[in-house]
């Protein structure tokens, strides 16, 4: 970090005075890629309706999705490395506006695999977001306001996550749906066909405002001029001299494991509590996206307070009580399937908001030098939100039942509560001062 920019005078304690159009432009970016990631759940039930499409192909949605992240984030880094954190942050936005263009002709041709393929292309976008805007905020100013900073910057993200649902509920949920004997009537006077088309349909007009508000975006970055730097990512992006010394740090791959369930659980409740809602209490679709926007509300509050709580309460001990208390409540999900089991689910998002940051924060603890390229892997690990969806609606599937299926993040919630209160300690070898820089990257 430059010693200019350390010195600059600060809004608020934490924005630097001069670089305050860059950072609001940055800090927009937290919103936006929080709109395409839950407007996923929207996704899964429309292409169960339009494709239909069983639960077990629906959950691939996520699966194309969340495999972009894992194969995108080294070549993020190393992009942002060689040229600057702008290109790599105008490079996502473009990408990321083009894999969401690529809805309009998956849906002219109908072709569900097209789909999946336009959101790997979006989320490819959305990985040189969240690691250039992440790394972007902490630098930008002095290290003593960083984690405030990263947090306001942060606090976009559910705003976004909110959005996302409600335009997906209110633009692409059309609320039409039909009971078997409808559709067999359909069916027969050849109207099926045209009533899936108009369903597929209704997903590109909200995906094309996307990605003209993406360009829109890049071309402001693109006149912006970043504060000299911060346009510079080769530290941040310098590996270590051996990787293989992460193998040394028990509480880091234990980490990176219990990162990996944490995106299981929390995209497997988003992507199925429609599901859950519908099969329980009979609500119409729209009623049940609501709700899902609801749980979203939940999850932005649930961090807000958490920050404060942590004042009181060590990150790591609060992160193990509320990993207990999500277990209670998805016991409670499959032992009484209904309106409690709605609630129960619902309140898991208050509890699961601060998982995500604080498991990151704990797993880098102590590396020292390996720090940066242990960073790299916690991002790879979001690929659990790829991983556990399919299993999930599977499940869904062969036990005809939502609430059965909730057991997967029953299983994810245990190893989280592990390694909270044991997996995360520091052997006496490796323990050594935690620096005041080691900040929370990113949050989901």
């Amino acid at each position: 970090m430059s010693e200019v920019l350390s010195k600059d005078r600060e809004i608020f304690g934490f924005i630097p005075a001069r670089s305050i159009v860059s950072f609001s432009l940055v800090t927009m970016l937290f919103l936006i890629w929080g709109i395409p990631n839950n407007m996923n759940d929207i996704l899964i039930k429309q292409f169960m309706k339009s494709f239909e499409l069983s639960r077990t192909q629906a959950g691939l949605i996520q699966s194309a999705f969340y495999m972009g992240y894992f194969f995108l984030a080294v070549p993020s880094g190393l992009i942002m490395k060689k040229y600057s954190y702008k290109t790599g942050l105008i490079a996502g936005l473009l990408l990321f506006a083009l894999g969401c263009c690529l809805f309009w002709p998956a849906a002219i041709a109908g072709k569900y695999g097209l789909f999946l393929f336009a959101l790997f292309v979006i989320a490819s976008g959305l990985t040189f977001l969240e690691t250039g805007a992440n790394i972007f905020i902490v630098k930008l100013g002095s290290s003593q306001s960083a984690e405030r900073r990263l947090n306001f910057s942060q606090a976009f993200n559910p705003i976004g996550a909110v959005l996302g649902v409600l335009i997906g509920t209110i633009f692409i949920l059309s609320g039409i749906e039909h009971n078997p004997v409808k559709i067999a009537v359909m069916k027969l006077s050849g109207e099926y066909q045209h009533y899936l088309k108009q369903e597929t349909m209704r997903v590109v007009t909200p995906y094309l405002v996307l990605a003209a508000f993406a360009v829109l975006w890049s071309i402001l970055l693109m006149f912006t001029k970043f504060p000299k730097g911060t346009d510079e990512l080769k530290e941040e992006t310098q590996a270590p001299a051996n990787a293989k010394e992460l193998l040394k740090y028990p509480h880091f791959y234990k980490g990176v494991l219990s990162q990996f369930f944490y995106c299981g659980a929390q995209t497997c409740t988003w992507s199925f509590f429609i599901q859950y809602v519908q099969d329980y209490t009979g609500e119409p679709e729209k009623i049940a996206g609501y709700f899902l926007t609801g749980t979203l509300v939940a999850f932005g509050l649930g961090r807000f307070s958490a920050t404060y709580i942590m004042r009181y309460v060590s990150p790591g001990k609060l992160m193990g009580i509320y990993g207990v208390i999500n277990i209670a409540l998805v016991v409670i999900a499959i032992l009484f399937p209904g309106v409690v089991g709605v609630w129960a689910i619902f309140f898991t998002s208050f509890f699961m908001s601060l998982m995500y940051p604080t498991n990151f924060a704990l797993s880098i603890r102590s590396l020292g030098n390996n720090a940066k390229i242990g960073g790299s892997i916690m991002v790879m690990a979001i690929v659990g939100g790829a991983f556990f969806p399919p299993i999930m609606g599977l499940i869904a599937e062969s036990a005809k039942s939502m609430a059965v299926a909730m057991v997967i993040p029953l299983i994810c919630y245990l190893y989280i509560a592990y390694y909270a209160f044991r997996g995360s300690k520091i052997p006496n070898e490796h323990a050594e001062e935690i620096s005041a820089e080691t900040k929370v990257l990113s949050i989901h």
